[in-house]
C-alpha cells in the first residue's frame, strides 16, 4: 500500500457531555443502592422482595454509566448539534408550570398547558389550538386513569364538573 492508499486516521475527542451524563447515571445508581440497602430483612421467606427490582434497576444503570464512559472517552458518539436553550425553556417551564398548577386547577387543565409548552418548545407556535387540544387529550387520559383504572390523579374544576 502506498502513503495514499491508507485511511486517515481521525482524531478522537473526549465527550464531556457523555461524561457527565455517565456520571449523573452512576450517582443514581448510587443513591438507588444506598436507598434500598435501608430495606434489608423485608422478603422475608422468599429470595425475591421488595429490594429485588430497584437492585436490578441499579445495576442495569451502572452498566449503562460503564458503558457511556467508555464511549466518551473514545469519543465514539455522533456530532450533536449546539443546544438551543429557547425550546428547552418552554419544554422546562411546561413541566414547572404543570407541577405548581396541578393541585389547584386538576390534572386536565396542568397537563394540558404541559401539552401545549412542550408543543411550543417542538416548533408548534399555536397556543390557541394546542391548549384546547392538550386539555382534551388530558381529560381522556385521567378518565381512563380515574374512572376506569380507579387510580388517584388530581380533580379539578373541569373534572368536577363533568363527573
Amino acid at each position: 500500500m502506498s502513503k495514499g492508499d491508507s485511511p486517515s486516521v481521525e482524531t478522537r475527542r473526549l465527550d464531556r457531555a457523555a461524561l457527565i451524563i455517565a456520571v449523573v447515571l452512576a450517582a443514581i445508581a448510587g443513591l438507588i443502592f444506598w436507598d434500598v440497602s435501608r430495606l434489608t430483612g423485608l422478603a422475608g421467606y422468599s429470595q425475591v422482595g421488595p429490594t429485588t427490582v430497584p437492585y436490578a434497576i441499579a445495576c442495569c444503570l451502572i452498566v449503562l454509566a460503564i458503558w457511556t464512559a467508555i464511549e466518551g472517552f473514545r469519543g465514539d458518539f455522533a456530532e450533536r448539534e449546539p443546544q438551543q436553550l429557547g425550546p428547552v425553556g418552554w419544554i422546562v417551564g411546561g413541566l414547572a408550570a404543570q407541577m405548581l398548577l396541578l393541585n389547584a386547577v386538576g390534572f386536565s387543565i396542568a397537563t394540558g398547558i404541559l401539552f401545549a409548552m412542550t408543543a411550543r418548545g417542538f416548533g408548534k407556535r399555536q397556543l390557541w389550538l394546542t391548549i384546547p387540544l392538550g386539555i382534551v387529550a388530558s381529560f381522556l387520559v385521567w378518565t381512563i386513569f380515574a374512572k376506569v383504572l380507579q387510580l388517584s390523579l388530581p380533580a379539578g374544576p373541569l373534572e368536577r364538573l363533568l363527573f
